[in-house]
């Protein structure tokens, strides 16, 4: 691999990272708006989220993980389509660091439900990258 290929490799990682983290935040933001946690949480604490994550409705757990699935797959597509060339290389990439942060999230909230964690982590990162790879290649061959 030569500089000008790792070079592009690394923007598009970047680019596709910053547009899944805003894709991410949209949603997330939009979620809370239509469906508000539930009284008494701060959203800004971990702590308090986890203290309250038995109060949730499966709606409301399954806000955040539409953000994170779509977040994924809009930062994967970015990346692919930046660096057609290793597009499935760095679509995983962008998969695997938004994977870290969810890992990241279940160790913060011990107490959300199983199925949940389960979900997200299994669904949300990898094979949503993986899709995002297929889309690209398909939107540009």
């Amino acid at each position: 691999m030569g500089l000008k290929s790792a070079l592009l490799g690394t923007s598009a990682v970047v680019a596709g990272a910053v547009v899944g983290g805003m894709v991410n935040m949209g949603l997330i933001l939009a979620g809370s708006k239509l469906l508000p946690p539930p009284s008494g949480v701060d959203v800004n604490d971990v702590a308090s989220i986890d203290a309250h994550i038995g109060e949730y409705s499966v709606a409301q757990l399954l806000s955040p993980f539409a953000a994170h699935a779509l977040g994924t797959l809009a930062g994967a597509l970015v990346a692919a389509l930046v660096a057609p060339e290793s597009r499935l290389r760095v679509a995983l990439t962008v998969g695997l660091l938004f994977l870290a942060g969810g890992v990241m999230a279940v160790s913060m909230i011990p107490s959300a439900p199983l199925w949940f964690d389960a979900l997200d982590l299994v669904v949300a990162y990898v094979p949503m990258a993986l899709l995002g790879a297929r889309i690209a290649a398909r939107l540009r061959p």
